[in-house]
C-alpha cells in the first residue's frame, strides 16, 4: 500500500465489484464500482492491488465530479499540478484538461498531450506514480490510448542491451519534443521562463526499481528522454533507439478504446503510454489527476 494517505480512513459499506483482466499481459477492468460512493479501506486495497498486479486499471461509467476524482486520486497520494497552469480546470488546479477543442479562438486544453510514448512526469525529481484519466467528451473515431509495459520490456531485453545500460543514467526534460507536431494542428504555447524553470532537466537510472512490486523496468521514453549520461551523442541516440524499439513491441501493449465515463488508472513506474490521436473536428475532452510519486533507484 502507499507509505501514506492525505484522507482519513473510510468507513463506508462495501461495494461488490469484479476486477476482470484483459487478455494479454497488461490492463484490467473494474465492473461493478461506483466511485462517486465513497470507496472503504478493504475496497481500496483491491484497488491498489490490481492496480500493481496489472498496471492500469479501467472503472467503466464513473459519473464523478472533479471533486470526486479529486478526492479519490489523493487517496494514493499527493497530487502534482501540471506546469501547463492556462491548461488546468478553473478552480481545481489539480486537474489537467486534454482536449483538442477550441473556443473563442483558445484552446480549453492541451490538445496533443501524449504524441510520443512516455511516462508521465519523468522530467521532474519526483516523476508521477500514476494517472487518472476521466472521460468527459470523446469523439465518434480514434482518441485511443496504448500502454506498453516497461517491466516486461527488462525482462525481455536482449544480453548485450543489458550490460549496454547496466549502472547508467539517462536525462529527461519536458522540453525535448515539446514543440514537434504530430496531430494535425499545435497547441503548445510558448514557455514563460517562470515555466521553464519548473521543468529543467534531470537526471534518473534507465533501470529503475518499482518501489511497490520489487521489479525492474526501463524507464526511457522517446518524449522525454534526451540522452544518455556519459555516452557520445552518436552512441547515446543509437542505445535509445533500440531501447525505444524494444520497448513497445505490440505483444507487450495493451490499447484503449474509450467508452462514455471510463476512467482509466495507469502506473508510470510500470509503462509508458502514447495518445492515438484523433480527427482535429472530432471534440475530445478528458480530465486527468497525476499522484506524485518517489525519486527512482
Amino acid at each position: 500500500m502507499p507509505a501514506t494517505s492525505t484522507v482519513p480512513a473510510a468507513t463506508s459499506t462495501a461495494q461488490t465489484f469484479e476486477v476482470r483482466p484483459f487478455p494479454g499481459s497488461v490492463g484490467a477492468e473494474i465492473i461493478g464500482l461506483d466511485l462517486s460512493r465513497p470507496v472503504n479501506d478493504a475496497d481500496f486495497r483491491r484497488i491498489h492491488r490490481a492496480h500493481l498486479d496489472h498496471h492500469v486499471v479501467v472503472f467503466r461509467n464513473q459519473r464523478i465530479t472533479c471533486e470526486q476524482q479529486i478526492a479519490f486520486s489523493r487517496r494514493f497520494g499527493v497530487l502534482q499540478i501540471h506546469v501547463l497552469k492556462q491548461f488546468l480546470l478553473a478552480n481545481h488546479p489539480e486537474i489537467l484538461i486534454v482536449s483538442n477543442i477550441i473556443e473563442n479562438g483558445q484552446s480549453i486544453g492541451l490538445g496533443d498531450a501524449g504524441k510520443f510514448w512516455h511516462s508521465d512526469l519523468s522530467y521532474k525529481e519526483l516523476p508521477s506514480l500514476g494517472s487518472m484519466l476521466h472521460a468527459q467528451e470523446l469523439p465518434c473515431e480514434g482518441g485511443d490510448t496504448l500502454f506498453a509495459d516497461m517491466h516486461k520490456a527488462w525482462d525481455q531485453l536482449p544480453e548485450h542491451l543489458r550490460k549496454a545500460v547496466d549502472g547508467r543514467r539517462a536525462a529527461h526534460s519536458y522540453t525535448a519534443r515539446y514543440s514537434e507536431t504530430k496531430f494535425e494542428g499545435n497547441w503548445r504555447p510558448t514557455l514563460t521562463p517562470e515555466q521553464l524553470a519548473q521543468v529543467a532537466e534531470v537526471v534518473h537510472p534507465i533501470v529503475r526499481t518499482h518501489p511497490e512490486n520489487g521489479r525492474k523496468a526501463l524507464f526511457v521514453s522517446e518524449g522525454f528522454t534526451t540522452r544518455i549520461v556519459g555516452l557520445p551523442t552518436d552512441e547515446s541516440r543509437d542505445l535509445l533507439a533500440q531501447l525505444y524499439a524494444h520497448s513497445v513491441r505490440a505483444h507487450n501493449i495493451y490499447r484503449h478504446q474509450w467508452q462514455p465515463h471510463d476512467l482509466v488508472f495507469w502506473d508510470n513506474r510500470s509503462l509508458i503510454h502514447l495518445a492515438a490521436g484523433c480527427p482535429s473536428h472530432l471534440r475530445r475532452k478528458l480530465f486527468r489527476t497525476t499522484i506524485q510519486g518517489d525519486a527512482p533507484f
